[in-house]
């Protein structure tokens, strides 16, 4: 046993030239390294993946142009003006939402204490806390968050500086992504002159139409839950129905935990701003029959089998690039799984990987098969 043990160990060494123990220790520095460049360094890491996901984007748009003749800075600029166009224009809309909204705030202020009070009083009824003693906490909650204000004020705008760095670097480094690109193609092919370079080349194509499929399948995903949150709401008289759909339109962006945030921020608008109770439990079903459509219907119809991610790598990279980097590290998380998996299907040193990240037991056992009768 000890000799096959031994003989084994000196074939998976001879096989790829590095012991197994080495290549991992490899790879949990390079992962390491990653890791803390996402922390410290996410003020430029992420303006640069956000530019590359909207160069994938608008690159369908920029080669159409060419196609047709149009100059070569006409046809990067073109788009990504229509780019800025319609971001504006959401942004617009959104701002005119919330603003209605907030012309409402007397009117809900009073609304908001007729609330609280029936809920101190019930709480009163069960826990046997006088209202005296809950408004004594509530104080001292608010004398804590006083005394954090410079705090958070400093964290405002530290928040709107990043918001304006985005707004403004965005549409220069997506143009300039667009008009360098084949340097940027030529460049990650010149690295692997091992004769990897049809292989780079494929994963750089499939990675971009990866890439586009997603971003399209989410637009088009966001303009239906919009339209279906929406079209309830009105039907059933809620309040601010249009802002409540864009707003759960939105936060459905982020992946499972987007879902529950907006369900909870619909739920306690429509608890102050109706007077019938019922709308609230109404507002909750909607938003869940619509999330039950978009996640067994939506997203395989429109993504389709471009994006096999399984949902327990979707959720762990979500956590972990919500850990790194916050709510845009929970964006990018999908996108960023999916052009990994690209690359650890076309590797066969890294093909284990693709097989965990997959999303279809079956593919998975013919892939390990194929892993096996190779290491054999």
């Amino acid at each position: 046993m000890k000799l096959k043990h031994s003989h084994e160990i000196t074939d998976m060494e001879t096989e790829t030239g590095v012991p197994f123990y080495q290549k991992l220790s490899y790879n949990l520095v390079s992962l390491a390294i990653i890791c803390l460049a996402l922390i410290f360094a996410n003020d430029i890491i992420l303006p640069i993946l956000f530019s590359i996901l909207l160069a994938n984007l608008i690159l369908p748009l920029t080669n159409y142009l060419v196609s047709k003749k149009f100059n070569r800075f006409l046809s990067i600029f073109l788009p990504v003006l229509l780019a800025i166009a319609l971001t504006l224009g959401v942004i617009y809309f959104l701002s005119n939402q919330i603003m209605h909204f907030m012309n409402d705030v007397p009117v809900l202020k009073d609304r908001v204490n007729e609330v609280s009070l029936s809920f101190q009083k019930w709480f009163r009824e069960n826990t046997h806390m006088t209202i005296r003693k809950q408004n004594q906490y509530i104080n001292d909650t608010v004398d804590n968050l006083k005394d954090n204000v410079p705090e958070l004020v400093g964290l405002t705008v530290v928040s709107i500086t990043g918001i304006l760095a985005y707004v403004v670097l965005l549409p220069v480094m997506t143009f300039l992504i667009l008009f360098y690109r084949n340097n940027i193609k030529a460049f990650l092919i010149s690295m692997f002159k091992n004769g990897s370079e049809d292989k780079v080349r494929e994963v750089l194509n499939e990675s971009t139409r990866i890439a586009q499929y997603y971003l399209i399948g989410l637009m088009i995903e966001t303009t239906l839950v919009f339209s279906f949150n929406c079209a309830g709401f009105l039907i059933l008289g809620i309040k601010y129905a249009v802002f409540l759909a864009l707003l759960g339109a939105l936060l459905n962006l982020i992946p499972y935990v987007g879902i529950f945030i907006a369900n909870i921020l619909c739920m306690l608008i429509t608890l102050v701003s109706s007077d019938d109770v019922s709308n609230v439990l109404w507002v909750g079903l909607i938003l869940a029959v619509v999330q039950f459509l978009d996640n067994h219907f939506g997203m395989p119809l429109i993504v389709g089998n471009k994006v096999r991610i399984n949902a327990l790598a979707t959720l762990t990279g979500i956590l972990i690039g919500g850990a790194l980097c916050g709510v845009p590290g929970m964006f990018l998380a999908i996108p960023a799984l999916a052009v990994l998996k690209v690359i650890f299907d076309k590797v066969p040193d890294l093909q284990p990987w693709g097989v965990l990240l997959g999303d279809t037991a079956s593919n998975a056992e013919v892939k390990l098969k194929k892993v096996s009768k190779k290491s054999e």
